[in-house]
């Protein structure tokens, strides 16, 4: 069994025991989170939802709140002396899927 889950402007495939890195959630280390169900995939084939499956939710567990790798942004304007160099540092929420409830 999976579904597809939307969290974060972006989409998900997941099962149970899955763990994803999804974009930050105001939410504490340790306590259950519910996502919206796009598509369901049971025993009984694969429902899809417009926009989402009625009744079906999805629950994990937040592991972690923390921040990517740095990556170096560095912009310039060729032939006019300007330059700028920048670090950025994508915060992200690690999640543990619990339970896909139908």
């Amino acid at each position: 069994m999976f579904a597809v889950i939307e969290t974060g402007g972006k989409q998900y495939k997941v099962q149970n025991d899955d763990v994803i890195f999804i974009e930050k959630l105001a939410v504490e280390q340790d306590s259950a989170v519910d996502f919206k169900v796009i598509a369901l995939d049971g025993g009984d084939g694969l429902k899809i939802g417009s926009p989402y499956v009625e009744g079906a939710t999805v629950t994990g567990k937040v592991l972690k709140n923390g921040k990517g790798k740095k990556i170096t942004v560095f912009t310039y304007k060729s032939k006019k002396s300007e330059k700028r160099k920048m670090g950025h540092r994508q915060p992200y929420t690690k999640v543990q899927i619990t339970a896909i409830n139908a």
